[in-house]
């Protein structure tokens, strides 16, 4: 099953400093029929203007992945961590028994990212936090893995749940394929680039929702980039 979710059907909220889509039911938006896709909870497309950001604020037992699309964003939590996540790289932070954080854009353009909530395999440990750069180059035509619960998965970082997350960069006319299991859950999103996911087109920031499958092929109607999720 390929279900098209089109990026106008999304929920909205524009706070001014953040304009947010939801693809998932999360704060005022609420959509019984979008409360998740199997393990993923969250996904969001969030536009934070320059020199704002989100203020500190707690969270426990989840999974959040963060892909900056363009721009960067700063992150600082209760455990000391701090670090700069720039446009292709990659965060995760393992909220665990409780950590509090800020994410905010310090530069002077706006800034782009999905936020992606996965419920972890495993409550009650400690929080962590990590990042990575991950070049651009090294998508190019195929899936690189970029956060994975599969213990010793190349260098992705790691996350604590049944659940791998991977970027391509495709041109148009190139394919990439990722395998898979007919019971999972993988949902992905083109940011950039009209695509076509097993015979389905999508438009660029669309929701593809997909299970009963084994084989995903993505192909590139415009030169595209494309971040999937791969959960239990």
């Amino acid at each position: 099953m390929i279900d098209v979710r089109p990026f106008g059907s999304l929920g909205h909220a524009d706070h001014g400093w953040l304009d947010a889509r939801h693809h998932f039911s999360f704060a005022s938006y609420h959509d019984p029929e979008r409360m998740g896709w199997g393990a993923i909870r969250v996904w969001n497309d969030d536009t934070i203007a320059a020199q704002s950001g989100f203020p500190p604020h707690p969270h426990d037992n989840m999974e959040i992945v963060t892909f900056v699309r363009t721009g960067a964003i700063t992150h600082k939590d209760s455990l000391g961590n701090q670090g700069r996540t720039a446009a292709g790289d990659v965060q995760v932070m393992s909220a665990g028994t409780g950590i509090t954080h800020a994410e905010v854009n310090l530069e002077n353009e706006a800034t782009t990212l999905f936020q992606i909530w996965i419920i972890p395999d495993r409550r009650g440990e400690a929080p962590g936090w990590g990042q990575r750069e991950f070049p651009k180059a090294n998508r190019d035509g195929g899936f690189e893995v970029l956060a994975s619960g599969t213990p010793d998965e190349g260098d992705a970082l790691s996350i604590r749940a049944d659940a791998r997350i991977a970027a391509a960069t495709l041109k148009a006319g190139q394919t990439a394929t990722w395998s898979t299991e007919a019971a999972r859950h993988p949902y992905l999103v083109a940011p950039t680039g009209k695509i076509r996911v097993n015979g389905v087109e999508a438009n660029p920031r669309d929701g593809v929702a997909i299970t009963g499958e084994s084989e995903i092929v993505v192909e590139a109607i415009e030169d595209a980039e494309v971040v999937l999720v791969d959960a239990r």
